[in-house]
């Protein structure tokens, strides 16, 4: 038999080299193409009544930090309508795939707010109101027995015939903030935003998005808005994916609980 020659032994070595790196480098660009195609959802934030973007602060924090691009919007708090199409319009404006996340009447407008774009991919719902076709939030909020909003409320009418709704700065604390310092409750109740009684009167839009987009919920057993049995009951309807409950939480559990509500926010990003 012909042993081979030093030049076809050198030559077949180097084939065999080019051979494994050609083989490495395809490797590296699927996992390339992997990692792009695994990017991380941009996640926005929809506050609720009584509260300003600024009540996410600490969610928001957990969330760039495990490398999220977050936006808290600021809902208008005029109408469901309304304020669902400000949101809407916002959502219009962002490439790929988005975590939607509602706080207590931002519940409702992204129920409404989601529908029919499919970047969308999960609506986490925290504290948060998760209307059907025609219901309300008011209504959602009367149908179980515990929520003592209404008598801590104050009417300020404004031109034109509508009225906004403040919680008064000394029930703040106990009603919507009892397991925050009081010095930091005394301040969201200053800083708190108003919401117009016809919003939380108006009724939810056709076809809710979480009939179709797979949703989360997070609430707190001490809530005093909104009945931790409506809270339940709407998260069942929803066929929520996941359900957290916050033993003895508030209803600003978004601020006294952040860990908890940004780790249920990445298990929505993630599909879980």
């Amino acid at each position: 038999m012909t042993q081979p020659t030093r030049r076809q032994t050198i030559g077949a070595a180097l084939g065999t080299a080019l051979a494994a790196s050609m083989a490495v480098s395809a490797s590296s660009t699927a996992a390339s193409a992997e990692t792009r195609g695994a990017a991380k959802p941009t996640i926005v934030l929809v506050h609720g009544a009584f509260a300003d973007a600024s009540s996410w602060t600490g969610v928001i924090e957990r969330l760039q930090r495990k490398g999220y691009s977050v936006i808290a919007s600021a809902n208008p708090l005029r109408g469901l309508a309304g304020d669902a199409a400000a949101t809407a319009a916002l959502l219009a404006t962002i490439k790929g795939p988005v975590v939607l996340v509602g706080h207590s009447y931002g519940g409702a407008v992204i129920t409404n707010a989601a529908r029919g774009n499919d970047n969308v991919q999960a609506l986490v719902f925290v504290a948060a109101f998760i209307p059907d076709e025609g219901e309300s939030a008011a209504e959602l909020a009367g149908r179980y027995p515990g929520s003592t909003l209404g008598e801590t409320l104050r009417e300020v009418p404004l031109p034109g015939g509508s009225t906004d709704l403040y919680v008064k700065q000394d029930k703040f604390p106990t009603q919507f903030a009892h397991d925050l310092p009081t010095r930091d409750a005394k301040v969201m109740a200053v800083i708190q935003r108003p919401i117009t009684a016809a919003a939380l009167n108006e009724p939810s839009g056709a076809a809710p998005a979480w009939k179709d987009v797979p949703s989360w919920a997070l609430f707190g057993t001490g809530d005093k808005n909104i009945p931790p049995a409506a809270l339940r009951f709407m998260a069942e309807r929803a066929n929520a994916r996941a359900t957290v409950t916050v033993k003895d939480a508030s209803h600003a559990v978004l601020v006294s609980h952040p860990d908890a509500v940004a780790h249920l926010i990445e298990r929505a990003a993630n599909g879980r």
